[in-house]
C-alpha cells in the first residue's frame, strides 16, 4: 500500500503537534517544517526544493505570527513585515511550488476568524465580507485570497476559517490558559487571585483536536473550498472562569478581579456558522464547552470535583 506523505508547516505549534500525531496515526509519513528547521518558508527556493523533492500528497500551512504577538512586538512596521513573512508569503511560495512541480498535491491553509474584523452579523459564514482590522487579520485575509486565486488556476487549495480553539498545548499568553493555570495555582495555595481584563469579553471557543480533524476532512473532499470551522456558540470570559473554578470546587467570585487596564485588544463579537462544513464532511465537535474546560483543567493537574461533591 502506498504511504501518503504530508507536509506540516508549523509542526511545533498547538495545531501542528496535534495534526502531526493524527496524520501519523492514519499511517502518513509526516514531514515537519519547524520554525528553526532546515527549510526556510520565507525563501521561495527552499519551498520549491521541498515540494519538488518529495511531491507530497498534502501540505498543511499552519505557521503563523498570531495577533498575541502584538503584546511583545512594539514596532508596528516590524510586526507587519513579520506577519506577512509568516502568514502570507509562504502561502504563495507553496502554492506556486505545487502548481509548478507537484500539481496533484492538496494544500490546506489555516485562516482565522479575524479576517472578518468587526462583522455586521452575530454569526459569520463563508459569505461574510472580509474586513480585517488587525495586522494578523489582514495578513491572514491575504493568505486566504491567494488560496482562492490559485484555486481558480487549478491548484487544490482549501482554507479553514478557524475560530478560537484550545488544548493543553495552548501557550500561556492566551486567556484560556491564564484561567486554567490560575485555577491550578489557587487550588494548590500558591496564589489567591486572578486578574482578568474583561469578564464580558467573549469568544467562539472549540476543542483543538476537533479543529485538526476538520482540516483532514476538508482536504479529503473531492473539490477544494473554504470552510468556517467553529462551535457556533459564543461564551464570555466570565463563563469560562465560572465553569473552570466550579469544576475545581471553587467559587470564581472569591478569586477573580476585573481590571480594564490589562486589556490588550478590543473585544470582537465573533461566532462562526460551520453548517457548510458539517454538511460536506459530517464534522461534529466531540466536546462541548464545559467538557473542554474540564479537559484543560485535568491536563493542567487540577483536582476536579463532581457536581455531587461541589461545595454549595
Amino acid at each position: 500500500m502506498t504511504v501518503r506523505t504530508s507536509v506540516v508547516v508549523g509542526a511545533g505549534g498547538q495545531d501542528g503537534v496535534l495534526l502531526s500525531e493524527s496524520l501519523r496515526a492514519r499511517g502518513d509519513r509526516v514531514v515537519p517544517v519547524l520554525r528553526h528547521g532546515t527549510i526556510d518558508i520565507t525563501r521561495p527556493d527552499d519551498v520549491a526544493g521541498l515540494v519538488s523533492g518529495i511531491r507530497p500528497d498534502e501540505v498543511y500551512l499552519l505557521a503563523a505570527v498570531h495577533h498575541s504577538a502584538q503584546d511583545t512586538v512594539t514596532d508596528p512596521v516590524r510586526l507587519c513585515h513579520r506577519s506577512y513573512e509568516v502568514n502570507t508569503f509562504p502561502v504563495v511560495h507553496f502554492l506556486d511550488a505545487v502548481e509548478r512541480h507537484s500539481p496533484a498535491t492538496r494544500v490546506f491553509y489555516a485562516a482565522s476568524s479575524h479576517v472578518f474584523g468587526v462583522p455586521d452579523t452575530p454569526m459569520q459564514d463563508e459569505t461574510t465580507p472580509l474586513r480585517p482590522t488587525s495586522v494578523y487579520g489582514i495578513s491572514k485575509a491575504a493568505g486566504l485570497l491567494h488560496c482562492r486565486d490559485y484555486r481558480a488556476r487549478g491548484v487544490f487549495a482549501s482554507a479553514g476559517i478557524l475560530y478560537n480553539h484550545e488544548s493543553p498545548l495552548r501557550r500561556s499568553g492566551f486567556v484560556s490558559r491564564k484561567i486554567v493555570d490560575a485555577v491550578v495555582r489557587i487550588q494548590r495555595g500558591d496564589t489567591a487571585r486572578l486578574v482578568l481584563g474583561s469578564l464580558s469579553a467573549g469568544s467562539d471557543w472549540g476543542y483543538a483536536p476537533d479543529y485538526v480533524d476538520a482540516m483532514r476532512r476538508i482536504l479529503g473532499l473531492s473539490e477544494p473550498d473554504d470552510f468556517v470551522v467553529a462551535s457556533g456558540v459564543r461564551h464570555s470570559v466570565g463563563e469560562f472562569a465560572a465553569i473552570a473554578f466550579a469544576a475545581a470546587g471553587l467559587d470564581w467570585r472569591d478569586h477573580v478581579e476585573e481590571d480594564a487596564t490589562v486589556l490588550t485588544r478590543p473585544d470582537v463579537p465573533l461566532a462562526g456558522d460551520a453548517s457548510r462544513l458539517r454538511a460536506a464532511t459530517g464534522w461534529r465537535p466531540s466536546l462541548g464547552f464545559p467538557d473542554m474546560v474540564r479537559t484543560l483543567l485535568r491536563a493542567a493537574g487540577a483536582t476536579l470535583v463532581t457536581p455531587a461533591t461541589r461545595p454549595g
